[in-house]
């Protein structure tokens, strides 16, 4: 049996992940801020042997209480979906953003992404068989920004650091640490994509969407590898999508 812990499993990305990895067999702990919609993923799970723990990623109290959940009721920890994310302060152009806003996003972006791999890093160091896997969710933004993103952009840059930071601490535990970098899924967070978004050349237009679960695909086969082998970076995107070429 192997364990997955899913952050951001409450909706979107989160979610079709969960599924996934539920109906390919995983035992999966969904972990999110609303419980409500935690089990409303767990309800549409394939697999019954799903938990669902309420946690704040900001906090380091509530991470390290969702990892011991999860070996109280597992034992171990094969996978960390790292997850959980958000885009406030998008749309705002860099000289208005609040610096309360871009606290807020790097709290959950990256420090929550750090409290959540360094508890999953600690647990798969001290587990008997020793190792996992972390894969992180870096989005297109780790590589060239939208305009007004700012906050965003550069929390999903400091994430590749951080993938290739765990990466290379993990060695000596047989962790696996990689990123996938996910554009345009058709989730809340994108649904402006199909109606119109600002463009580099100042224009508004609509841009192409892929299904949630062509995502979640990538992700089962990043976890379904042996330890051994690790898919460092993928990006997965709508195919139509401007990120290859001149804007």
């Amino acid at each position: 049996m192997s364990i997955a812990v899913v952050t951001g499993a409450g909706s979107g990305i989160g979610r079709s992940v969960a599924l996934a990895l539920a109906a390919a067999g995983w035992s999966v702990a969904l972990a999110g801020r609303r419980a409500e919609a935690l089990e409303e993923t767990a309800a549409a799970a394939a697999s019954p042997d799903v938990l669902c723990v309420p946690t704040d990623v900001t906090s380091a109290e509530q991470v390290t209480a969702l990892f011991a959940a999860v070996r109280d009721r597992y034992g171990r920890v094969d996978l960390l979906f790292n997850n959980a994310g958000t885009f406030a302060g998008g749309g705002v152009p860099v000289e208005d953003l609040d610096p309360a806003t871009w606290r807020a996003v790097v709290d959950v972006n990256l420090t929550g992404a750090f409290l959540c791999a360094q508890a999953a890093f600690r647990t798969m160091k001290e587990q008997d068989p020793q190792g996992g896997r972390i894969i992180n969710n870096g989005s297109i933004s780790a590589h060239v920004p939208r305009p007004h993103s700012i906050a965003y952009t550069a929390t999903k840059h400091a994430m590749t650091g951080l993938t290739k930071s765990m990466s290379l601490d993990g060695r000596p535990y047989r962790i696996a640490c990689g990123q996938l970098d996910i554009g345009n899924a058709a989730t809340e967070m994108t649904a402006r994509m199909q109606t119109g978004i600002l463009q580099a050349d100042g224009r508004l237009a609509p841009e192409p969407v892929m299904d949630a679960a062509d995502v979640a695909a990538t992700v089962v086969h990043m976890a379904s590898l042996p330890l051994e082998a690790n898919v460092q970076f993928a990006t997965v995107m709508a195919t139509g999508m401007p990120y290859i070429g001149r804007g």
